[in-house]
């Protein structure tokens, strides 16, 4: 049954819960700018090493696995202590990793530093519990759009890092403190997330809004028996894994196939990162007014229509005008998928999404590596689209087996027909 209640004590200002959003909203376009950094600095690091493709995507999926394990039980967290201690905990761990990838020569050291780095991806479960212990129920949806379009952070790498990388020789500096090249990025990074986490200390409620405050963790965990809950995992999985790992290997697929060099491989790619990523408040705000089952419909039968273009031979301009649509679709997608869940869920938001995002990096982990596997296998670069748009028509039509379901249903129990299945 639908959780319920109020999780307010005490009278919330405008000014608080945009202090929580913004901040909130631009930590995680940092910390998914760290996350993603390995979509850039693949291809030097491939170089200096020596590593293969399928080594190469290791490093990447090792981050993209640990910024999915840790999401169920740091949304728990969040639920239980407050979203802006385990949220500034995200920005602090993510700091550490990212030193460690300035300072690595070695692929063991490289493959430990990507898996530390991976705590900041776990940053969307708590951030989104946060923002929406916050925000009223009518204005979640857009609450959590604008938050999760922090995911444009990860145009940001893609904008700069080819410029980064070739700002300082590949050399020690400042007395062995830096060095320039590839390894001048995380550096940055490392900066930046610590002032970040200053700041998010500084500048939002000391006083925050626990939602499981006084509930015990076996209470909380309960949504998690739901097939409800696992179903809205899937449908993120097509709209936000499938992302992430397109974000990390659409770079080297435009220098594989079209041959084109890095910094034009990722300025091609930041169109669907910033679609994918800036239309999430349009997403929350649609599925605020028309519910985000509708808007799932249209993500999916669009997802699948893209899937199956990109799957063809295409010149370069065609691709991307296609895998732009792509974004857009993930983009809007991700804040209906994620609207689902503060409307069934209120008090166990943090819990819910971590489940749901876990399955989704879990998605993220498997698919870069899958890809190169299928690469190998079928002899065809373009042979990942199949894959993105086979797992769009199952969730399609497990979501339409739901919505008939519904429909068959006698009027005054179809809120329970749907929260059965």
């Amino acid at each position: 049954m639908r959780n319920s209640g109020t999780t307010n004590v005490a009278p919330v200002t405008e000014g608080q819960r945009t202090r929580v959003l913004w901040t909130a909203s631009l930590s995680f376009a940092l910390m998914f700018a760290a996350w993603t950094m390995f979509g850039v600095l693949g291809i030097p690091i491939q170089k200096e090493l020596g590593i293969n493709d399928v080594q190469l995507s290791w490093i990447s999926a090792i981050a993209i696995l640990n910024g999915g394990l840790w999401r169920l039980p740091f949304g728990l967290l969040a639920d239980r202590m407050g979203g802006k201690i385990v949220f500034i905990g995200n920005l602090l761990l993510g700091a550490v990793g990212a030193f460690i990838v300035s300072r690595s020569f070695g692929y063991g050291m490289l493959l430990m530093g990507a898996f530390l780095v991976g705590f900041a991806g776990n940053s969307f479960t708590v951030g989104s519990a946060w923002c929406a212990a916050w925000f009223p129920r009518d204005r979640q949806g857009f609450a959590l759009g604008l938050f999760g379009a922090g995911n444009v952070g990860a145009s940001l790498t893609k904008f700069v890092g080819p410029w980064m990388i070739t700002l300082l020789p590949p050399v020690s500096l400042a007395g062995g403190l830096l060095y320039g090249g590839w390894r001048f990025v995380p550096f940055v990074y490392t900066i930046m997330l610590l002032v970040t986490a200053a700041v998010a200390w500084l500048i939002t409620p000391r006083r925050d809004i626990i939602p499981g405050s006084g509930r015990s963790p076996w209470e909380m965990l309960w949504p998690l028996r739901e097939v409800r809950v696992w179903r809205f995992g899937l449908y993120y999985t097509i709209v936000f894994g499938s992302y992430v790992a397109m974000s990390v290997t659409l770079p080297k697929y435009y220098v594989s196939v079209y041959k084109l060099p890095l910094g034009t491989a990722a300025l091609l790619t930041t169109p669907f990162i910033l679609a994918s990523s800036l239309l999430r408040p349009i997403g929350g705000v649609l599925s605020d007014r028309y519910g985000p089952r509708r808007v799932t419909y249209m993500v999916f039968i669009s997802t699948i229509i893209a899937g199956i273009l990109l799957s063809a031979k295409l010149s370069v301009i065609p691709f991307t005008a296609l895998v732009l649509v792509f974004g857009i679709a993930q983009g809007i997608g991700k804040a209906s998928t994620i609207k689902y869940v503060p409307e069934y869920y209120p008090k166990d938001v943090g819990t819910v999404v971590g489940l749901v995002g876990a399955l989704a990096a879990l998605g993220g982990f498997v698919l870069p590596p899958a890809f190169a596997y299928l690469t190998e296998w079928s002899g065809k670069p373009q042979s990942m689209f199949w894959a993105l748009g086979g797992l769009a028509a199952i969730a399609l039509v497990w979501l339409h087996i739901v919505v008939i379901g519904m429909n068959r249903a006698p009027a005054p129990a179809a809120m329970t027909a749907e929260e059965t299945i």
